[in-house]
């Protein structure tokens, strides 16, 4: 009889079930974010990190396994071997999360798709849409598990917020503002950095800096929230801050389903703010109000009432989708490996249902998939079509579970 990881029985409608033992995850990368990464997946304590391969250097890979607690026998050279000699073993990794430059996303997530390994890869997923189309193909023809790192979807208040849009709490949307405001470029000598080289390399990064990076976030958050995608836009890249090959800062008119009009700005040269990630949507009876800096508060106005802040914690009133991605109560501060390890919590669901042959409920899980990320491409690359075209409006077209 095959292993069964998920309970016998369990309420899809309660608190998330635990598993029956730890997930086995594998790294490709070694960077902070893959550390970053690694922390919440097991504070989520669904995962334990046991293989990987942690630099192009192989004797650096060997060097950063030991910090990782990671045997010699399970470190290797390469992500070609990495995936081949894991999905060989009787206990080889359960996933992979692939935490390289952007260049990189598309040959490893591939090469771990061909190996039946499920993937959660960094964003953007790669750097050309014709790729991360290839990964929506490969991944739904061999039906791997496939998730995208939009960590910013998985902040409880940021579900709340998708859950009162649902409900009608506002009315009808009228208009979305989002930005995403950084200030880490702002100091001489900034790009001097070895890890954000690659970020402004356009061999590495792609045809975008700043949209790729943190505009897809919000991109991806504001759609996510109000279940409307972007389908055109019109885009301004600017460089603000020193003299580099790719743009710093992007601003951006866009329109959503229901031509409904929004604003976009992302930039790294606001001085003041850290995680400046502010969504904004506004409806017929009132609006809702979110700042990454603040993310335990959500602010819900009706029009002619009190506003209202909702809290993120056990016991004050957030839905029962809500409920299963709060750890501790009211007054107990929760933040950004929180919100990574609740998307390694439904990532590892959703691998333990796969393996267990489950299908689970529409909206169980919504840990942002493969489809997302290729979306998230097709955005930028909407953003850098528009950009070259004098600020032209540009259609973003929506990629489905099939890849068209």
């Amino acid at each position: 009889m095959s292993e069964k990881l998920l309970p016998e029985q369990f309420d899809f409608n309660g608190p998330f079930p635990r598993l029956k033992r730890r997930l086995r995850l594998g790294v490709v990368g070694g960077g902070r974010i893959s550390r970053t990464q690694a922390m919440a997946a097991r504070l989520s304590d669904y995962w334990e990190v046991t293989a990987g391969v942690f630099s192009s250097d192989s004797n650096k890979s060997k060097e950063q396994a030991a910090s990782w607690f990671v045997q010699p026998e399970r470190t290797y050279d390469n992500f070609e071997s990495f995936a081949e000699r894991e999905a060989q073993r009787s206990d080889g990794i359960d996933a992979v999360m692939v935490t390289t430059p952007n260049h990189l996303h598309f040959d490893a997530s591939q090469t771990f798709i061909k190996a039946g390994i499920a993937v959660l890869c960094d964003k953007p997923l790669t750097n050309e849409i014709a790729q991360a189309l290839t990964l929506v193909k490969r991944s739904n023809e061999l039906e791997v598990p496939f998730a995208v790192g939009y960590v910013m979807s998985c902040y409880p208040m940021v579900r709340q917020a998708r859950d009162l849009i649902s409900t009608n709490a506002i009315g009808d949307i009228n208009q979305v503002h989002v930005e995403f405001m950084q200030d880490w470029m702002v100091p001489e000598g900034a790009l001097d950095a070895a890890h954000v080289q690659w970020r402004i390399d356009p061999k590495k990064s792609g045809k975008s800096s700043c949209t790729a990076d943190i505009g897809t976030h919000a991109a991806h958050l504001a759609s996510f929230v109000t279940g409307m995608p972007i389908t055109r836009l019109r885009a301004d890249m600017h460089v603000c801050g020193a003299p580099q090959a790719l743009e710093d800062t992007v601003f951006m008119t866009t329109e959503f389903a229901h031509s409904v009009p929004g604003t976009l700005i992302a930039t790294r040269l606001a001085s003041g703010n850290r995680g400046g990630l502010r969504l904004r949507v506004y409806g017929s009876e009132g609006g809702l109000e979110w700042n990454m800096e603040q993310a335990e508060q959500l602010k819900l106005c009706r029009y002619g009432s009190p506003d209202q802040i909702i809290t993120r914690g056990h016991g004050h009133g957030v839905t029962t989708s809500v409920e299963r991605l709060v750890r501790t109560g009211r007054g107990f501060s929760e933040g950004i490996i929180e919100a990574w390890a609740n998307l390694y919590t439904e990532f590892a669901l959703k691998v333990a249902a796969h393996k267990d042959g489950i299908e689970v409920p529409d909206n169980w899980l919504m840990c942002p998939d493969v489809a997302e990320g290729a979306t998230g491409v097709q955005f930028v690359e909407a953003a850098v079509q528009s950009h070259e075209k004098g600020g032209e409006w540009v259609s973003v077209e929506a990629v489905d579970s099939q890849g068209s």
